[in-house]
């Protein structure tokens, strides 16, 4: 995600920066501001010792009250949280709206398109509930690379970049990075990272 926040963003908004380990190294790397919204109080905590300013709650609700209205940002970052959310498109929306001119937002989703769904939904004939990854038990949206772009362009982005990322080592990796070139990428994508511009 660090690699695909610009270097010359001066302010950023972390959606859900969990402990604020992503925004400590961006403070690290670029001497930026970072506000993060976080609804677990313990997590907030930490974050609040590495961030300028950490919001307690949830993040389409932090949103939806205005807490941040009149503020500007030069990016935003949703690291695998609006898969969270019961309304992402809205919370999406309302984060671009802090965006100034030429902002970015940097998205990393789940991809629903991966070859694990077809194995245990097609073939096992079930729905897994795990605590990490593509099936994790608190994902209440699920989404393919289309309907990340469509969430991304929905909100008022103009999408820039698209990232597959695959979660495989040694040969297995090198395969999936040969294949990801092909149509079978889309199911050996474990997660996107996507680069939206908001339009001006």
């Amino acid at each position: 995600m660090q690699a695909h926040v610009p270097d010359a963003a001066a302010a950023i908004l972390d959606l859900g920066c969990a402990s604020g380990a992503l925004g400590a190294a961006l403070k690290r790397r670029q001497d930026a501001c970072v506000v993060g919204i976080e609804i677990d109080e313990a997590y907030a905590g930490d974050a609040a010792a590495r961030l300028d300013r950490v919001i307690v709650g949830g993040v389409a609700e932090v949103l939806e009250r205005g807490e941040l209205e009149g503020e500007r940002f030069d990016c935003v970052v949703a690291a695998d949280v609006l898969e969270h959310l019961v309304e992402p498109w809205m919370a999406l929306e309302r984060a671009v709206g802090l965006l100034g001119p030429g902002g970015r937002v940097v998205v990393s989703l789940p991809n629903a398109r991966s070859l694990e769904l077809f194995v245990n939904v097609g073939l096992r004939g079930s729905w897994p509930r795990r605590d990490q990854g593509l099936f994790d038990r608190t994902h209440l949206r699920w989404f393919t690379l289309a309907d990340g772009r469509r969430l991304m362009e929905g909100a008022g982005l103009e999408i820039e970049r698209v990232e597959s990322r695959y979660f495989f080592e040694g040969w297995r990796l090198r395969v999936a990075r040969l294949l990801g070139r092909t149509p079978l990428g889309a199911f050996l994508t474990g997660q996107y990272i996507l680069v939206g511009r908001r339009r001006s």
